[in-house]
């Protein structure tokens, strides 16, 4: 057998190929969320999105919610980066401080994933795959010193400045375009490294919606970022056969207005209504009962990861994991 497995090395290394992150002592395990912005619950369940399904039919789907506690001290504006704020620290706006798309001080006190993760094993290969650059440099905060000065092992980000490559038009084409660049990469990066913890953020769904509202454009856009789920689902499999174990995530940041489908930002049933899809089949009741909120994604990677947060970090998360606990 050794020598069966020297020769399965030489010839990999010979041939340039490169088989990255399984561990020998026991399977990798690996994580992977994407944030699909800006679409409702109502909406997901009607529109047809093959991919999601089949992601579904392996773990599970279910509504979920944004927007904290309403009336409360956790309320938290159903915009898109206090949601990806919430969903990457599993704290609300209370805590992490974003409230809005720009002029953002985030509370980096609040830890996110990428942090608890680098800090707990540095070794752990980490990557971002984003259609808005602010993702990782103001959220995340990579390098900033209050926010633990870590580098993401691979980032493919930042193209909405590129306006050579992309240039802006008023239907928002080149977010489009850009979903479609960033998609790629990832399914791309994943099949062939296999980062244990990445982020994918597409964009254009939201866009389609503020131009469109409820109608077939916006649905038109939603069965496009379902193909783009479906090549990383792909690299997913890829690497599964490998005999790691993934974990992957899909959902939204928030609903949209209950009159038009074009706007959100308030706390109408509608625009704090979510969904997630998990491939992972042992789900609390919380979870399939729609209880689950976007602040219970965090814990639940690390669950999968089994990495434990500091206990000062853990103490702050508001999230719980949705994943049933294995003996």
């Amino acid at each position: 057998m050794r020598s069966i497995a020297l020769f399965i090395c030489t010839a990999l290394l010979l041939s340039g190929c490169r088989v990255s992150g399984v561990r020998s002592s026991e399977r990798a395990r690996k994580a992977v969320f994407i944030l699909l912005d800006g679409i409702p619950a109502d909406v997901i369940e009607q529109v047809n999105t093959p991919v999601l399904d089949e992601i579904a039919a392996a773990g599970g789907h279910a509504r979920a919610h944004v927007g904290g506690e309403l009336g409360g001290r956790t309320e938290t504006p159903t915009v898109s980066a206090p949601g990806y704020m919430s969903l990457i620290t599993g704290t609300w706006a209370d805590k992490h401080n974003v409230r809005g798309n720009s002029n953002q001080s985030p509370n980096y006190d609040y830890w996110n994933l990428f942090r608890i993760v680098e800090t707990a094993d540095s070794t752990r290969r980490t990557a971002i795959f984003s259609t808005w650059l602010d993702n990782r440099t103001v959220l995340i905060g990579e390098g900033r010193p209050g926010a633990g000065t870590f580098r993401l092992d691979h980032a493919v980000d930042g193209f909405e400045h590129d306006t050579v490559a992309y240039p802006h038009d008023k239907a928002s084409r080149y977010i489009l375009a850009i979903d479609e660049r960033v998609s790629g990469e990832a399914a791309k990066h994943i099949a062939a490294r296999g980062p244990d913890l990445s982020w994918v953020y597409l964009q254009h769904t939201d866009d389609a919606g503020h131009a469109h509202g409820d109608s077939e454009a916006f649905h038109a856009a939603i069965r496009q970022a379902d193909q783009m789920v479906g090549r990383i689902w792909n690299a997913v499999k890829q690497r599964q056969a490998l005999g790691e174990e993934w974990m992957i995530v899909v959902t939204t940041d928030h609903g949209r207005d209950p009159r038009t489908g074009k706007g959100h930002g308030l706390q109408s049933t509608r625009e704090r209504t979510t969904w997630i899809v998990t491939n992972q089949p042992a789900l609390t009741p919380r979870f399939t009962t729609g209880q689950s909120a976007i602040v219970d994604i965090a814990p639940s990677i690390l669950q999968h990861l089994r990495i434990a947060p500091p206990s000062a970090v853990a103490r702050e998360m508001e999230g719980v994991s949705f994943l049933k606990s294995r003996r």
